[in-house]
């Protein structure tokens, strides 16, 4: 039995009854409330302006409060805002009016239209038909990404005190053409833990002797390691680990309708079969030295 508690119109916490495992899922990028007032500001249309979105993946990983975890989901989309980002990672190009001073303006992700407030969606489709206000942006990050982290945080840190560590599951899915560097290999699964910074070796490597043998080919890191959330909260010598896990999207839509595929079902049990494994795995370690915080 699962219930909503700090629910929102833009984000909710689905809970279980009582939590029984030190798991906390996220998903920040699989929201579709796309406003009348948001789409009236872009050049893309209702179906073009999706291509950045998570399809369905909260709806993947909807059983975990059965499993006895909370599931956090964001309801806005990440076109409109991206959690996965530091708090003012922002393109000035993008805006009428200066930008706070602590504004991070130069990164990779700002450079490539992808920052917190994001100037394209995939395969290079600009949004806005001109500047924003800067003060849309800003309330952007005050309404929506700080009470998303404050609640994200809320949430980690109960477990953790619950359990002595927690595990973090952000949960994203990737193109379904996206190939490893050098082999062509297209993967089912992305499990990135910051190249072993944001989460024990131990967890990780179950993580992949899971998805194989639940018939998924899986890699780590290559070519996603992690965003912002992975890499913010993933802190191991402490108890806390952060895996970010991405699933090939062509596994339960189709890329050109975005409508669900028939697979759909099949793919949400094995993901529900991983996310029980995985407890399993945490819950019968001879030792949780290399999961607790040393």
């Amino acid at each position: 039995m699962e219930h909503k508690t700090g629910y929102t119109p833009d984000f909710e916490v689905r809970e279980p009854a009582l939590q029984t495992i030190p798991f906390v899922f996220n998903s920040p990028h699989s929201g579709r409330n796309y406003t009348p007032a948001f789409l009236a500001q872009s050049r893309l249309d209702a179906h073009t302006i999706r291509r950045s979105e998570d399809h369905f993946v909260d709806e993947l990983y909807a059983g975990a409060p059965a499993l006895g975890a909370p599931l956090l989901l964001a309801h806005f989309p990440r076109a409109y805002l991206d959690v996965n980002r530091e708090p003012f990672e922002l393109d000035p190009r993008m805006f009428d009016g200066p930008l706070p001073p602590h504004a991070n303006t130069g990164s990779l992700r700002v450079a490539g239209g992808l920052g917190t407030v994001p100037r394209i969606v995939a395969e290079n489709f600009d949004i806005y038909t001109g500047r924003l206000p800067v003060q849309d942006a800003l309330m952007r990050i005050e309404l929506l990404y700080k009470p998303y982290h404050a609640c994200l945080r809320r949430l980690l840190a109960r477990t953790h005190d619950r359990f002595g560590f927690c595990v973090l599951i952000d949960c994203h899915s990737m193109p379904g053409n996206t190939k490893l560097a050098g082999s062509g290999l297209r993967p089912d699964f992305i499990v990135g833990d910051r190249f072993g910074a944001s989460a024990s070796a131990a967890l990780s490597d179950a993580a992949i002797s899971i998805l194989e043998d639940l018939g998924f080919r899986a890699v780590r890191n290559k070519p996603y390691a992690g965003g912002f959330i992975t890499e913010h909260y993933g802190r191991p010598r402490r108890g806390l680990h952060a895996l970010q896990i991405e699933i090939n999207r062509s596994l339960y839509i189709d890329e050109a309708t975005l409508e669900k595929r028939p697979e759909f079902p099949e793919v949400e049990a094995l993901v529900a079969s991983f996310m029980r494994r995985m407890a399993d795995f945490t819950e019968h370690l001879s030792s949780q030295t290399s999961l607790a915080a040393e």
